[in-house]
């Protein structure tokens, strides 16, 4: 009942779809299909391998760079989620072929990991790069943490390819989160990011002040795109979600910035230094690449129901079945009841009382 997964109907075919199309962003971003992929339902960046956590179930993240790094050599994950991306980090904290870059709240703020000292492990020594700031940021102060680190990892890790979390709880006025960002110091990082040209899947992630992350992702596919839009809201069946002014952009709250210039300054010299270290972009043995995914797109589709010998022909009765698959015939367990059945194990025996 107080879990922040919980089980509600429909939830695995919701982990299909928002974790299937960040997979299929990633090979049509291998494929050359496109430049950049947005998949908005992904970023669901702390569930673990064996764990659902903070409102994620499976970490469509690490499966997509899984498979970006069928393809490419190096791949860089950056988040802006307000939290830290510690599902994962933890999947690649000891391999230096992903290097992931996460500017999250720290200090008593779930999930409680992302320290600046969270470097890495093994192979993965010094490729996890961490931010660690606190309440009441600002774009000029986010800018000043992201751009130059930023760049200092595109000059000495060169990834192949990026993913880039863009969790909408890091704005203004979010249920939960704490910073103080715009729309517009938001989406520099996604624009800053587009612009050094390598191939980039753009996902969602957090975000709890609903209207404020359908404007901030709607803002960011028009920065995406180089397709200016207004700031007027165009009447839709939520507009009366948007008031009192029906505008897309957001006005920071006047709160105080905890975040000094002494500490974003160590921050931002201790990354910088933890990066300056690296003894340049690792390299990787030619080796044999798996099999793209098997999303069974559209070519696999177009034979069924049509005659075909890939027709599925078996009678379907009533009862429960699996959407269409298995024979038709309601499975019975031993310990399930049904409704002509009768709870006979505690009865009398005959001839006893």
């Amino acid at each position: 009942e107080y879990t922040d997964c919980p089980v509600f109907d429909g939830l695995f075919e919701f982990t299909q779809l928002y974790t299937g199309a960040s997979i299929d962003g990633a090979i049509k971003l291998n494929n050359c299909e496109t430049d950049v992929a947005i998949n908005w339902s992904g970023g669901l960046h702390h569930a673990k391998k064996s764990e659902a956590s903070g409102f994620c179930y499976i970490n469509d993240i690490v499966l997509a760079i899984l498979e970006l790094l069928k393809v490419h050599a190096r791949v860089l994950y950056v988040d802006i989620d307000v939290h830290h991306g510690d599902g994962v980090e933890e999947a690649f904290y000891c391999t230096d072929r992903v290097m992931t870059f996460s500017l999250h709240k720290y200090g008593d703020f779930f999930p409680g990991t992302g320290h600046i000292k969270d470097t890495g492990a093994k192979e993965g020594t010094g490729f996890s790069v961490n931010a660690p700031l606190t309440s009441g940021m600002t774009d000029d102060t986010y800018e000043k943490i992201f751009k130059p680190v930023m760049s200092k990892i595109m000059e000495v890790y060169r990834p192949g390819a990026v993913v880039l979390q863009c969790g909408a709880d890091s704005l203004t006025g979010d249920r939960l989160g704490c910073f103080n960002l715009s729309l517009k110091g938001h989406a520099e990082c996604v624009k800053y990011v587009k612009g050094f040209g390598v191939p980039t899947l753009v996902l969602g992630g957090g975000g709890y002040t609903i209207r404020n992350v359908a404007r901030c992702w709607a803002y960011e596919t028009s920065v995406l795109l180089d397709t200016e839009i207004p700031n007027e809201i165009p009447y839709n069946d939520y507009f009366e979600y948007y008031a009192p002014d029906f505008k897309l952009h957001l006005t920071p709250e006047p709160r105080e910035n905890l975040n000094t210039e002494a500490s974003l300054e160590s921050v931002r010299v201790d990354l910088l230094t933890q990066l300056q270290s690296l003894q340049g972009a690792p390299s990787v043995q030619m080796q044999e690449v798996p099999p793209e995914f098997d999303l069974r797109k559209d070519k696999y589709a177009e034979g069924q129901k049509d005659g075909g010998d890939d027709d599925d022909v078996r009678d379907r009765g009533p009862g429960r079945i699996s959407k269409g698959n298995g024979d038709g015939v309601r499975r019975v367990h031993e310990a399930e009841f049904y409704e002509d059945d009768s709870d006979t194990r505690d009865a009398p025996r005959p001839g006893t009382s």
